[in-house]
């Protein structure tokens, strides 16, 4: 242990992190350098700062960085230029967080001269499997410290004594019995899990959901929503201009005015259990719609079905941790290659839980040609003809099969 003179903690300033402040400060004897990433879950950042002065962290080693742009711009939206979906229904925004974290964690090591990370994730989980990937490749060498697979504080009781017999402040919620669930929250999502939902046969407590009204409580009136892409990215809303931050924030507020985005899932976790947890992601729900729908005019149905068939590997790699890898860079190069065609604009109507597409057009990019589908005389555009041989060069091996099997 004496080899670690300085660590990194991923720092939220709540319960279990300060107390592994503490735990680091004592077990390892080193320096400890905190770091707050600010990523839009809505929380005031400052009061973690104070917590660390008060544990003795030198003020140049508290970093508390707004990385909301950062995250939207360079993780989120190039996630969904796959139309990334985990297991046919998650739109993973635990995960995609996960990889911009462990980033910052290596800059902070390589600027403050550290040798070790440390992660508040327990060892049941997908999280120190995403942050320890990550730094393993943006930094070979780094060490880790996950106090959860080392210590034996592994009960609420055993952290609450702990944090009592240290002079560790104790929110009145945690003393109460804290909140009913576990929560992740970022500007794609917020997730719950744990205690009630732990019943994969109990109804989510309607009180739970903080984004999203319920579907029988939105507006009685749709909403149309116009969302301009450019290379693949919503670059408007509208008509207003937007960051790729301000887009999903915005995208946040009206799809939870609407009651869009509510997920209830069993998903299969990296370490081998199924874990059940409950999802709003408004704002990512309606963009997949909308992605969706400006590619279904401007991509090559080949190259659709391609991406289409890369999906489920490539939303896998996010989920179980391997965004820095060789693999997820290189399906990236070719996912962004098919989005240089993907320009114009999608109009979304929204309303009690759903988003529905009602228009569509790219005036530079558009494979939708109304002379060839049209219904009317297309004045020889298509020769209907040419169907028939089509078909029967597709058909002739199921006819070779069925005429050797009526031969038997």
């Amino acid at each position: 242990m004496s080899e670690i003179k300085k660590a990194v903690l991923a720092y939220s300033g709540g319960l279990d992190t300060s107390v592994i402040l503490k735990w680091l400060q004592d077990t390892y004897q080193c320096e400890v350098v905190t770091f707050t990433a600010d990523l839009g879950q809505g929380e005031e950042l400052e009061p973690a700062r104070q917590k660390a002065l008060k544990f003795g962290i030198k003020p140049e080693n508290i970093f508390i960085d707004d990385l909301r742009e950062e995250f939207v711009r360079d993780f989120v939206f190039p996630m969904f230029r796959a139309n990334t979906i985990y297991e046919g229904e998650y739109l993973l925004g635990t995960s995609i967080a996960r990889p911009l974290i462990a980033k910052r964690l290596i800059d902070i090591v390589n600027k403050t001269g550290a040798q070790a990370i440390s992660h508040g994730a327990t060892g049941k989980g997908n999280d120190q499997v995403r942050f320890e990937l990550g730094a393993y490749a943006l930094k070979p060498g780094i060490k880790i410290i996950a106090p959860w697979r080392e210590w034996d504080l592994l009960s609420r009781e055993k952290l609450l004594a702990y944090a009592e017999k240290h002079g560790i402040p104790i929110e009145m919620k945690h003393k109460q019995g804290g909140s009913p669930y576990s929560m992740d929250a970022n500007l794609l999502h917020i997730s719950y899990e744990g205690r009630h939902l732990e019943d994969p046969a109990a109804e989510a407590e309607e009180n739970m959901w903080r984004w999203t009204v319920s579907p029988e409580k939105a507006p009685d009136q749709a909403e149309y929503l116009d969302l301009e892409f450019v290379n693949g990215d919503i670059v408007s809303l509208n008509g207003n201009k937007m960051s790729p931050a301000q887009v999903l924030t915005k995208l946040n507020e009206l799809g939870g005015k609407h009651g869009i985005g509510r997920l209830d899932l069993v998903e299969n976790r990296y370490v081998g259990m199924k874990s059940r947890g409950c999802y709003e992601t408004p704002g990512g729900t309606i963009m997949l719609k909308a992605h969706r729908a400006i590619e279904s005019i401007t991509l090559d149905r080949e190259v659709a079905h391609l991406k289409d068939d890369l999906m489920p590997r490539y939303a896998s790699m996010i989920y179980n941790g391997y965004w820095w890898s060789p693999e997820r860079k290189a399906l990236q190069v070719l996912i962004d290659h098919t989005q240089s065609c993907v320009n114009g604009w999608v109009r979304v109507k929204l309303y009690k839980g759903n988003v529905i597409v009602v228009g569509r057009d790219s005036k530079t990019d558009s494979l939708f040609d109304p002379t060839i589908a049209t219904f009317e005389d297309d004045k020889g555009a298509y020769d209907q003809k040419d169907a028939g041989g089509f078909i029967k060069l597709n058909a002739l091996r199921m006819r070779i099969a069925a005429n050797l099997k009526n031969r038997k």
